[in-house]
């Protein structure tokens, strides 16, 4: 059940007057929402508090979060923006409105305006804060996409895909990119979800079992050579991204290279090298496959050193090497 020190344990070090920041945002959400009910059946409030998480997970600071819980008070329950201005102050109803105005702008399921209207989104929001809102807002509604009726969910979910995902990324923010995608495809593209589902079947166990055999050889090597760092963790590629891969390989499972993938995340740059010479001493890198984005970032300030190797035992493994500040 929704509660205020669920959203303040996740604030940096949260002052006294953040605090009752968000607790007079939390009541007044909570009130002005009372008789509101999403298409589940839930009081509307635990939407705007499920936003305001994840906001909070990303690390923003106070007035954005209260903002988070506040978003929809204008546009569905008629909060007047003098009642918002003096309850919360001018900052936060410049939030609000800004996410307000946002809502404005649709999908229009026309390829070629795609661009055109992400660049509007990015135009019309005054302050990158009010972005990062709306991408938390849309986050949590395709977290609850199935509760929606049949005949809306393909069109929010391909809006998803073509406005919301790429944002997200230009952000830098590949959490949410990632997440954004991963669960509008099924919705959006159900054939192609369904053929990707059938191409990996069967493969899955056999793809973790190697990838973890993997894992640990690399941590083991790390450790014999003394070399710290924070942690390690491994995936296999998520659906959707295999999809895009798919599509430019002929759908041949054996052209793609980073299905399976490692991630160390480590406290120095200087580490980041010295991890990648190690990983090299041992396993063979695929030619062109190492890309430096940390003396190269990319153009959403995305820095990770990448290298792909073979693994000794017919597979190949994508290693990614960064440090805890370029993770988040």
């Amino acid at each position: 059940m929704p509660a205020v020190p669920q959203l303040i344990e996740l604030l940096k070090e949260p002052s006294k007057a953040e605090r009752t920041l968000i607790e007079n945002a939390f009541a007044f959400a909570e009130e002005v929402h009372k008789s509101h009910a999403r298409y589940s059946g839930e009081p509307y409030f635990n939407h705007l508090f499920e936003t305001a998480k994840i906001l909070a997970e990303l690390g923003m600071d106070a007035t954005t979060v209260a903002a988070g819980l506040l978003h929809d008070a204008i546009e569905d329950v008629g909060v007047t923006q003098e009642t918002l201005r003096k309850e919360f102050g001018d900052e936060i109803l410049m939030l609000v409105t800004g996410v307000t105005n946002l809502g404005h702008l649709h999908y229009r399921g026309i390829d070629r305006y795609s661009e055109s209207l992400r660049r509007m989104f990015i135009a019309s929001a005054k302050d990158v804060r009010v972005l990062i809102i709306k991408l938390a807002d849309r986050l949590h509604n395709i977290r609850t996409l199935a509760c929606v009726p049949e005949e809306k969910r393909a069109r929010i979910a391909i809006e998803t895909l073509e406005i919301y995902a790429p944002i997200a990324y230009r952000l830098g923010i590949r959490r949410i990119n990632r997440e954004l995608q991963e669960r509008s495809f099924p919705f959006a593209h159900p054939n192609e979800y369904a053929r990707v589902k059938t191409l990996i079947k069967g493969k899955e166990s056999e793809l973790t079992r190697k990838l973890l055999k993997f894992h640990k050889s690399v941590l083991k090597k790390l450790a014999e050579q003394k070399i710290a760092f924070i942690r390690a963790t491994h995936r296999i590629k998520g659906l959707y991204s295999l999809y895009i891969k798919l599509k430019n390989k002929d759908w041949d499972l054996e052209k793609i290279t980073d299905v399976l993938a490692i991630r160390i995340i480590v406290r120095e740059i200087d580490d980041c090298y010295r991890i990648l010479g190690a990983i090299h001493g041992v396993w063979r890198p695929l030619p062109r496959r190492i890309k430096d984005y940390i003396a190269f970032p990319k153009p959403n300030g995305y820095q990770s050193l990448h290298t792909t190797v073979f693994t000794g035992d017919g597979g190949i493994v994508e290693i990614q090497i960064r440090t805890e500040e370029m993770h988040r």
